[in-house]
């Protein structure tokens, strides 16, 4: 019998060789994305001390308001957005994206230029 892929598996096996290359420090943090079904989740993560710094998502009541009617590649924008004001608010400027695995199209490319528009560097 054949065995169906587990995607999942494979996503965190590309993740982890990525996450081998790239650490967010306290000058240059890391801009995690993770998707699921539904929902997208984004946090500026600093490596060094293990903390999240700040943190956006779709479940969060501001954003639920804004997103109500759109899409789910136009509520990514409006995430990278959020997360990019509060990053601001918190004094960071630049950030390393780390796509968390997933293809960089669709709602993860959303949340990159949500987040870029709103003045995040990459």
């Amino acid at each position: 019998m054949i065995s169906k892929k587990d995607k999942n598996q494979d996503r965190l096996q590309r993740h982890a060789r990525v996450r081998k290359k790239i650490a967010g420090t306290a000058e240059r943090p890391r801009l995690n994305v993770y998707r699921s079904l539904n929902h997208i989740y984004v946090q500026v993560i600093d490596d060094v001390k293990g903390v999240t710094l700040v943190s956006a998502s779709t479940m969060e009541k501001a954003v639920k308001e804004k997103i109500a009617d759109l899409t789910k590649t136009e509520a990514a924008k409006v995430v990278g957005a959020e997360v990019a004001k509060k990053a601001l608010a918190a004094g960071i400027e630049t950030v390393v994206f780390d796509r968390g695995g997933y293809i960089f199209t669709g709602r993860v490319k959303g949340v990159a230029d949500g987040a870029r528009e709103a003045g995040l560097k990459f």
